[in-house]
């Protein structure tokens, strides 16, 4: 993919994959929310809310960035949208068990290691390789309603919300598919969202990807790259993640938040003073973290409720 011409040339730390990745996903992001403009609902006239401290409602220059799983919403997509997958008879149970432990082996080390990545990167995208993007496009929205709209912490989406109230643009940040992530975008009201990006030619999927999956140092890349083209002040910015993956991320803001924090962030974040939320059940949010990937048992079996065991990670 060629370089992209609006962005403004600097020196960068992160990896050439990983700004390339998030440069694709700034890219696909800007795409999609003018669409996800033309279909949101006009504001309800003469209703006017209590302005809050913050954020400062008018300040255009301000937007909120929020990373998707466990904060935004309960569990992992990416799991969600395998047990949406696995029902539609597009892979095998051994699939999905590996998968789903590939992708939770990843959240546990929370390191990438170079080998371990090509090994997940070739397991999800064999799963989607000569799929239309549409057709995953439409099964996505089935899968939303079926696993992930009764999964949406209120209280994160109120925060969504009340940037939103104020005028300014809100995306999601995930690594889960960028398809996967518009699709939630849409269905919240947010403005859009920035996801991993599969290659597709022609509307087909080539079972390659752009660069690298969005996590890390490539969600910093997506979101500086991003804020260069819609003229945002990072300093005036929100960022909200429950991941100390999403440091990088979280430190370009001059408003980061800590919501449902694992141990890492949660002590990164006090040692800083940034803003913590949790919106986990006192017992819950007292152990070491919640499962991400639990309802994978539900429909792969013993294998994969021992995956979720081996999930928590906080």
């Amino acid at each position: 993919m060629a370089a992209l011409g609006w962005l403004t040339p600097r020196r960068r730390s992160a990896t050439a994959r990983s700004v390339l990745a998030g440069e694709a996903s700034a890219e696909a992001a800007r795409k999609t929310s003018q669409q996800l403009e033309e279909l949101a609902p006009a504001p309800a006239p003469g209703k006017a809310a209590e302005e809050p401290v913050f954020p400062v409602a008018g300040d255009h220059k301000a937007a909120a960035f929020f990373d998707l799983d466990n904060t935004v919403m309960q569990g992992a997509a990416i799991f969600h949208f395998g047990r949406g997958l696995y029902k539609r008879k597009f892979f095998q149970r051994r699939e999905l068990a590996k998968f789903a432990w590939q992708q939770t082996w990843f959240r546990i080390a929370g390191v990438e290691d170079p080998d371990h990545m090509q090994d997940v990167r070739e397991s999800a995208l064999s799963i989607v390789k000569g799929h239309r993007v549409a057709e995953l496009m439409s099964i996505g929205e089935e899968i939303y309603d079926e696993y992930m709209a009764e999964r949406i912490w209120p209280g994160t989406r109120a925060l969504a919300q009340a940037h939103l109230d104020a005028g300014q643009k809100v995306w999601l940040v995930t690594a889960a598919p960028v398809e996967t992530a518009t699709i939630i975008a849409r269905r919240l009201g947010l403005t859009g969202a920035l996801g991993t990006v599969a290659e597709s030619v022609d509307g087909v999927y080539t079972g390659k990807l752009v660069g690298e999956p969005l996590h890390g140092p490539a969600k910093a890349e997506a979101v500086r790259a991003l804020a260069a083209a819609e003229g945002l002040d990072l300093s005036r910015c929100a960022a909200y993640s429950d991941s100390h993956n999403d440091i990088p991320m979280l430190s370009l803001v001059g408003h980061p938040y800590a919501i449902n924090p694992d141990t890492k962030l949660r002590k990164h974040a006090r040692e800083r003073d940034w803003r913590l939320r949790d919106y986990r059940t006192g017992r819950k949010a007292a152990k070491v973290g919640l499962p991400a990937a639990a309802g994978v048992g539900a429909v792969a079996g013993g294998t994969a409720a021992a995956i979720a065991i081996h999930r928590r990670r906080r």
